[in-house]
Order: C-alpha cells, then structure tokens, then sequence
C-alpha cells in the first residue's frame, strides 16, 4: 500500500505537522498543519465564547498567508492522487467546448450579444449594424485581454442614450470592487480616466451627459474584510475628474444605509433612488431631472417592502411592490405625489410570485409557479393580452425591451435543456428560436422529476430530482443535494455544465427549494430568518432522509452541497446530523454566527440572521448553529471539502479558514477534512472558466472518491463500492 505524508515547512514557527491516521483506499493519507491556537475570548451578555482562530481574520499578515499555502498543499496534493481526476477534468473541458451566445440588445446603431467560442475564459462582446447580418458581427470588448489568465472579468456594461458612449466595469480577482472605464463606442478607445472604488453598482446614464454609479469610502486597513456600511450615490459628468463627483445621495452621519442603488428612467426623466439599511426592504424616491435643482420626493419612508419602480408613461409611475401583498403587485401612482395612499392596483397579486418586465408598450407578469415559470403579458392598464407559450416546463428569463421594440429576445432553460434564446413578437405573441447550442448533451437520455416532502413541522417542500432514465432506485446512486434557502433568492430550474457531468456519470442531482428562499413570496422568505433559521436546515435534512427512503440513494452515497448562505447550511446541517451524509462541500459559506456582521458588509445581512450584538436570545440563537462554534470534540464527520477564495470580500475567507482548522483539531472519524482555497477569485461572479473546471473536477473527484469509487461511475460495477 502506498502512502502519502504531507507536511507543510512554510512557517516552522506558525504550522507543524499534525500526526493523523487518516486513510482512504489506496491509502491517500492526510497529515494536516497543525493550526496555532490563540486565547482570544469574546463576551457576549455575560457569556464568554473562545475564539482561538480569530487571527486567521486578519488576510494582510504573513502567517495567514503562510496557513493558506500549507492548508492548499495538503489539499492538492490530496486531490492529484485521486486516480480519476483527470478523466473528470477531460469530460468537463469537453462538454464545455461549445459555443455559447447570450441574447441580443440594441444600443444606437448596433444590435449587442455576449458569446464564448467554448472555452474561453471570459465572454467576449460583439456587435453587429442593426439590420445587418449577424454573422458579420465584430468584437466591441474582449475581457480576456484583460489579463491573460482571465482574472480579471468583466462586470457590467452601459450605454448612453445616442449610444455612442459605453461604461463599463471590470472586477480584478473576483472582488466586488469595481473600476468602471468609459468608451467612445465608434472608435472603442477609452476616453477619460478610469473611476476606480466602485462597489454593489451598476451605472445609469443621464442622458449623453454623464452616469450615476454608487460606492463607500474606501474602508482603512484590508479592502478585502474591512467593514463598509455608508453606501452613497454619485453623479459622473463626462470629462471630469472622479473627485470632482457629485454626491447625490447618502453620506449623513446620523441616517446610514448599507446599499444606495439609482437609476434614470428611459426618458431621463426621472432619477429613482433606493436605500436599504439590509438585504431586504428599502425606502423609495424619485427626482425629475426635467427640472433644475428638483428635490427629491418620498415615496416610500420606511424598508418595511420591497418595492421598486418597473417603468414610467409620462409622470405615470408603474411600481412593483409587496407591500400588503407578499407575491407582489402592480401599482400605479402620479409621480408628484407617490406616496401609497395614492396608488391605484394595475395588477393584483396571486397565489404566485411575481417578478415584473416591461418592453413595447407591455408589462410581462412572469410568475413562479412551485419554482417554475409562467409568463403572461399585460398592457399597461392591466389586461391580460396573452399567456406567453413556453418551450417547455423550466426557467424562462429576459422578458425585457425598450419603449419601441417591436420584439424581444428571452432564455428558457431547465435542468436537462441547455440555455435557448428565443425571438418573440410583442404584437402577435409567436416565438422563434433564435440560438440552440449544439452542445454534447442529449437531453432526451434524462429526467427531472418535481416531488414535495414533508418537513419536520408538517411543512411541504419541494424538490427537483433529475438523473439518468432508468436508473435504479437501489440506494446506492452517488447523490448531490443542493440547497440554499435564504434571502429572498429562489432557485428555479437551469442547466449546468458541470452537473451535467455528474449525471452522466449516474449522479442525481436533487434541488430543495427550502424556507428562506423566495419560490413562495415574502412569508416563505420569513419563515427561514432570524429565530425560524432552523426550519431552513430541518428542511435540509428532510430532503435527504426523502431521498434516502425512497432509496435514490444512502447515507453512503449523499453529499450536501452549497454556496455562501448555502455553505451555512451546510455546515449547520453536517455539524447537526453528521451521520446523515458522506461528503460535505460547503463553498464560500458564512460559517461564523456571532461575526459575519463585522466584515465588509456582513451587517447587511441582519435581516435574515439577526446579530449577536441584537439581544441575548439572539445571540444565543446564532451561537446554537454557528458551524464555527458547533464542530464537536470527538465526532465523526462526513469527508468534507471547504472551498473559498482568498479575493472574497463578499463572506470574507475567513469563515472557511476558522471552520476547517475547528474540523481538521476535532475530527474523530476516517474522513479527510480539506479546504481548496483558489487564488484571485471571489465569491464566484467572473471566476474564469479554466479554474472553474479544475475545481469542479476537484469537487466531484472528492466526492466520487469518498463514496468508495476507484473509477468513475460509468465504468465502475458495484463490487468496487463500499
């Protein structure tokens, strides 16, 4: 048997070797740095909790850095040895060799796409005459110049009005700061100096004249982890220097908001500004730019709603709001005098979620039915002209256009069909395909199946399964269950590369659409915050003991997986029932309870968390899952994967340093516990393609490995199983 000793000398002084008996078929052992403990102790009402990796926070000092080189040598060094890795890699750098086009959009002259010839590390711009043919399209940007190794991405782009000025931001490493360019879009030369200190924006031009973009201050010490909590809005006047910007909104000492978002109407004619003290409710108003030195008006003074303007006709304000309605509804409101006691319902809400589009002369209701879309299209006095036909049953997105389009261009996908763009005609309702990727996957070979089971407290939860026709249900499929259930934020049905993969290999990938998310409205969002957090993870693990009665798969063969809340989840659902899975792949998770809040703008967050500063109950509450402060001496837990980014400034590394070094100190069991920390990446928006193979190649080699497979599934037979 050949074994493997890893040790890590990067900092004899700060990382040792820690003696582990760890092994795996063909004997892959693991020897872990040992992480330096400090006595670092925080009190919280009466109560004092140790924190003896709170120095992992600290991402500027060398022996972080130096923890982070050791933690990433065990662990490659781990996956290099997985006899099948490279066949993963191979399948998924083939099936990602496809072209892919994104759907059009005019600008001036020019009709705009998106397209990647297949492995291309970012997507690159093109553009066409409108009227012309697409295939003379040339390239308008190509971010992969950015820099070679695709790091650096790009992160939206603007137009003036005449469309002969463009803005665009670009993220460097993943981080969510921004430095915005502008473009003269005729010659594509950059025209001005570039605005850099750009964050949570997007960029909303006045007319030809300048645009609107928000920020903070640059906070002092690391920009990665330092707390921003003053967002503020700024006007760019083109020609100008950045610190000659006015501030249009926010900056008061006495009145912070943690996110300032403005935009201008199509026909400049309003500014409308929303301020947010978190990630759910904002206050609401509006300034005519029509007139000089206009104030801004109220339209809503409190975040107690979501709410926020869909489109205008003249001084006509279209609103979609959940105010009395947790599934949303259309108003409508005079904008010189906006307030709620004067709104007038255009659209009533419905048992189903809305989310609202505009183009045409149309409002297009797409609803979200048990997660699935259903699209009707109304005029702008609320009736119903027609249900719009799918393709299919799945996620259908981009029901947007100008005021004067006479078409539109929208995405359907689900689990088992690759994105499709489809041309449709506003005026007689019929749709067109207009790009289908000719992609190395055949569809018709798999499955999705919607079910609802039955969580802890009665409630039911649905579930999409997708996997292979055929397959038996003998309990021993290899199973990714997937979840998120936070923030408002729903997961519907889309098609995935990477998953794509793990099915052929005889995967089942199920999806549970938990409390906390956003697939049943605002009282569904609540039943999964604050002190209802746990009913998120009792779902959770709901859904795998389904999945396991029903015998798609066992305990043996499941693993948990999610990203940044949903790598909460998984951490509260492994440290609760550690029995219950055999791999853990929690990504970029906020795993610290009682100190998410303190980092960039974690505080934010509240709404669905609470903080540990709010109440004792509420600390407590936190305290009682925080995966951080729930890793338990002497239990065995399941093979698990950290991964996270050292750019991450969304959930800052460092909730995933303090969880793996608790994981790797008090791991009774055989399992390995590894972190893949990537370099110059984020939480995920713009990671390039080729670090996004490699790692998804590590993530289900890991995973495959740990279940008992030698080689892959598909070649595999049952007696090479545990």
């Amino acid at each position: 048997m050949k074994k493997i000793l890893i040790c890590s000398m990067v900092v004899a002084t700060i990382i040792s070797c820690k003696e582990s008996s760890i092994q795996t078929k063909e004997s892959i052992a693991v020897t872990y740095p040992t992480t330096k403990k400090a006595d670092t102790v925080s009190t919280y009402f009466g109560t004092e909790v140790k924190d003896p990796y709170r120095w992992l926070e600290d991402d500027m000092s060398e022996e972080t850095g130096a923890w982070v080189a050791a933690q990433n040598e065990v662990t490659f060094d781990y996956l290099k040895n997985i006899p099948f890795r490279e066949e993963l890699k191979e399948r998924l750098t083939s099936l990602w060799n496809y072209e892919k086009v994104g759907s059009p959009f005019k600008e001036g002259d020019y009709t705009y796409f998106s397209k990647n010839d297949g492995l291309q590390n970012q997507y690159v711009i093109y553009r066409y005459k409108t009227g012309d043919d697409p295939k003379n399209a040339e390239i308008f940007l190509d971010p992969n110049t950015f820099k070679e190794d695709g790091t650096i991405s790009l992160g939206g782009l603007s137009f003036s009005e005449n469309g002969k000025m463009a803005a665009y931001s670009v993220s460097e490493g993943g981080s969510d700061w921004r430095k915005v360019l502008v473009m003269n879009a005729d010659t594509k030369e950059i025209v001005e100096d570039t605005l850099i200190d750009v964050k949570f924006s997007g960029v909303s031009w006045f007319k030809n004249e300048g645009f609107y973009y928000s920020s903070y201050d640059k906070p002092e010490g690391s920009e990665l982890s330092a707390k921003t909590d003053q967002h503020k809005l700024y006007y760019h006047k083109l020609g100008t220097s950045q610190k000659r910007d006015e501030l249009i909104f926010g900056g008061t000492p006495q009145e912070k908001h943690r996110y300032v978002g403005g935009r201008t109407s199509e026909d400049n004619r309003y500014l409308v500004v929303s301020a947010s003290v978190s990630t759910s409710g904002n206050k609401l108003f509006i300034k005519n730019l029509t007139k000089p030195n206009a104030p801004f008006i109220t339209i809503l003074d409190n975040a107690d709603t979501d709410t926020y303007v869909a489109d205008n006709d003249g001084s006509t304000l279209y609103l979609v709001t959940n105010k009395n309605a947790p599934n949303k509804k259309i108003i409508k409101v005079d904008a010189s005098n906006p307030t709620p006691e004067n709104w007038k319902e255009v659209i009533a809400e419905t048992e189903n979620v809305l989310n609202v589009g505009t183009g045409g002369g149309y409002i297009f209701a797409n609803y979200m039915v048990d997660a699935v879309s259903k699209v009707e299209q109304y005029d702008f006095n609320g009736k119903l002209v027609r249900e719009i036909i799918l393709p299919g049953v799945g996620s259908a997105g981009g029901f947007g256009a100008k005021k004067d389009d006479k078409e539109l261009y929208y995405s359907f996908t689900n689990y088992t069909t690759p994105g499709s763009v489809y041309k449709y005609n506003l005026k007689d309702g019929t749709s067109k395909l207009y790009v289908k990727p000719d992609i190395d996957f055949n569809p018709a070979n798999f499955e999705s199946k919607q079910i609802f089971y039955t969580s802890k407290d009665g409630t039911k939860i649905p579930m999409i399964i997708t996997h292979k026709k055929g397959l038996k249900l003998d309990g021993t499929n290899p199973t990714i269950l997937y979840g998120y259930g936070g923030f408002n934020i729903s997961l519907t049905p889309s098609f995935s590369i990477t998953n794509a993969v793990w099915m052929e290999q005889g995967g089942i990938y199920a999806v549970a659409n938990l409390r906390g998310g956003g697939e049943y409205g605002k009282k569904w969002h609540n039943a999964g915050t604050k002190m209802q957090k746990q009913n998120v993870f009792d779902d959770f693990i709901a859904a795998a003991e389904y999945l396991i009665d029903n015998k798609f798969t066992s305990s043996d063969y499941l693993a948990i997986r999610g990203g940044s809340n949903g790598g909460l989840l998984v951490g509260a659902t492994m440290t609760q029932r550690p029995d219950l899975m055999q791999v853990a792949l929690p990504a970029v998770g906020v795993l610290d309870m009682l100190r998410y809040h303190t980092f960039t703008a974690g505080a934010g967050w509240a709404y669905d968390y609470g903080t540990a500063d709010d109440s004792k109950e509420m600390f407590e509450y936190l305290k009682g899952y925080s995966p951080v402060h729930n890793v338990k001496e002497g239990t065995k837990y399941p093979a698990t994967l950290v991964t996270t980014g050292d750019h991450d400034d969304r959930v800052v590394p460092a909730h995933s340093f303090k969880f793996a070094a608790e994981l790797q100190e008090k791991q009774a069991g055989d399992h390995p516990v590894l972190i893949r920390i990537e370099t110059d990446a984020g939480h995920g928006a713009g990671t390039p393609v080729s670090k996004t193979i490699n790692q998804y190649a590590d993530i289900f080699g890991f995973t495959l490995y740990n279940m008992g497979y030698e080689m892959l599934p598909e070649k595999a037979n049952i007696d090479v199983k545990k």
